[in-house]
């Protein structure tokens, strides 16, 4: 699976953005997927996952509230809708994909930078 992530910029605090990943290669709906981000200087962290499904998103709780994750089988993509945002959102964020059928198959994509201007 290759991962396209997109939507990335610059926004004011209170703003919006949506990020999207589109996937390409294996079947996605084959795929749990989820949103990672990583500040200068700090580890990479989770952000929000999502079944194959679309069903049982799941959050950090630093975004719980104002994050939305959901997918689109069909188109083979997954999206990130980020409201209210803070500068502490600011980070390159990953899309990430995991084989429901063996749990060791993972795929990152390529970052795409959020910053969030206070």
């Amino acid at each position: 699976v290759q991962l396209q992530a997109s939507g990335g910029g610059l926004v004011q605090a209170g703003g919006s953005l949506r990020l999207s990943c589109e996937a390409s290669g294996r079947t996605f709906s084959g795929h749990a997927m989820a949103w990672f981000r990583q500040a200068p200087g700090k580890e990479r962290d989770f952000v929000a996952a999502i079944s194959w499904s679309g069903g049982s998103p799941y959050y950090a709780d630093s975004v719980k509230g104002r994050f939305i994750i959901y997918r689109d089988n069909s188109k083979g993509s997954v999206y990130l809708q980020m409201n209210s945002l803070k500068p502490e959102d600011t980070a390159v964020y990953y899309c990430f994909a995991r084989s429901i059928f063996n749990d060791r198959i993972e795929y990152w994509g390529q970052g795409t930078q959020v910053t969030v201007s206070s």
